[in-house]
């Protein structure tokens, strides 16, 4: 078993069993051992490849679709153009190129912001966008953004979001738990 497996089977002998989102946010976010903080998983090189990565039209029609829903709403300012789970940074790259060139207004006056917890993907996305024009701003949360109209972008990010997971049974709905086995394997609690 790896280390942090190892570290959630004593934490769950210790405490009990743990909901399935506690589960995957130690697997995917944990400082030393987690998936997306220890590993390039994007790309050749990686487990996969986002459409962002494939070609730079993905962000330009995303791009499109912010300027669009901008526009119809009034082009309100301040605004922020938002993405949660930037990856490498490459669509806010593709994004703010197009921006830059459909609304000048939106793109000098707009606030960017990108919302990552991992501290390896910040220094990627930091050297992907270093030329990209705006001031930027790298969040852990999204309750940190201004309280402001807000255009926000999250490709491929449901599949790294650590959530809650309900069963129906005939007692009604119980949040569904990881624990361990008698031989200490993981399994739903």
């Amino acid at each position: 078993m790896t280390p942090l497996g190892e570290r959630i089977r004593r934490l769950i002998a210790a405490a009990g069993p743990i909901s399935v989102a506690d589960y995957m946010a130690a697997c995917l976010f944990d400082p030393q051992h987690g998936y997306y903080t220890t590993r390039e998983p994007f790309g050749r090189e990686g487990d996969f490849v986002t459409a962002p990565e494939i070609s730079q039209m993905f962000g330009e029609l995303v791009a499109v679709w912010i300027v669009q829903a901008w526009q119809s709403g009034g082009m309100p300012m301040p605004a922020t153009v938002a993405e949660i789970g930037p990856g490498r940074g490459t669509l806010m790259k593709d994004v703010i190129r197009t921006i830059r060139r459909l609304a000048p207004d939106l793109a000098s006056r707009a606030d960017f912001a990108l919302i990552e917890t991992s501290p390896r993907l910040i220094a990627a996305q930091k050297e992907a966008l270093r030329d990209a024009g705006p001031a930027l701003a790298w969040h852990s949360e999204v309750e940190t953004l201004p309280a402001q109209p807000l255009f926000v972008v999250g490709n491929e990010i449901f599949d790294a979001l650590p959530f809650r997971q309900f069963v129906r049974t005939d007692e009604g709905w119980l949040e569904r738990a990881v624990g361990t086995d008698e031989k200490g394997n993981f399994r739903f609690a």
